[in-house]
């Protein structure tokens, strides 16, 4: 989890991707703005990837570790939910952002198996109620996308606040049993001196 920055990267790109969907929605059109939010989709990982080593993140984990595999499929599985609300768009054009809501939610939801971190099971359930509250007040694409990018937006910040949090009390706790090793190492030279002072 730490070779992703606890995934708080992701999220925040995700947003941002989200945010931007929005903004063509309102000033072009709403079947540009799905377009944007597919496409850019695809620039996620890379992007946030690149960022997070930017960050001093590593962005790799290791080859045999069976929650690399978890986070593949459950991208593998968006991937595939794609036309479904691609099609519910075709009935109403807001669908669509509500359905990826809803879509993104359920994969949230598996980050909290993959990443450890319960925040991710608040960060489903939030983006799953608005997408619900959305459908049901009959929002438009706009704030529907903006719903969602902002939702993403403020979770990533949080959880990367949580990563550096952890991080530092990592620093914190290695500091001091390294203080406390070379302490031991003093005592046992002081000791064999003494001894050796002895005999």
């Amino acid at each position: 989890r730490n070779g992703y920055g606890y995934g708080s990267i992701g999220v925040f790109v995700s947003g941002i991707v989200w945010v931007f969907s929005s903004l063509i929605v309102n000033y072009h059109s709403s079947q540009k703005g799905i377009w944007t939010l597919i496409i850019g989709g695809m620039f996620i990982f890379p992007i946030a990837t690149l960022l997070g080593k930017l960050m001093g993140i590593k962005g790799g984990h290791h080859k045999n570790n069976p929650f690399g595999k978890l986070a593949m499929e459950g991208t593998l599985w968006m991937i595939m939910c794609i036309p479904l609300a691609y099609g519910l768009s075709l009935i109403k054009v807001e669908w669509f952002f509500q359905g990826m809501m809803m879509i993104i939610a359920g994969r949230y939801l598996t980050f909290a198996s993959i990443y450890g971190i319960r925040l991710y099971w608040v960060l489903g359930i939030i983006l799953g109620l608005a997408a619900y509250a959305l459908f049901r007040m009959e929002a438009g694409g706009f704030p529907s996308a903006l719903t969602g990018g902002l939702i993403e937006i403020i979770f990533g910040i949080v959880i990367y606040g949580l990563y550096r949090y952890d991080k530092q009390k990592y620093r914190q706790l290695m500091g001091t049993l390294c203080y406390i090793n070379r302490m031991r190492l003093k005592c046992l030279q002081v000791t064999a001196r003494v001894v050796g002072c002895a005999a």
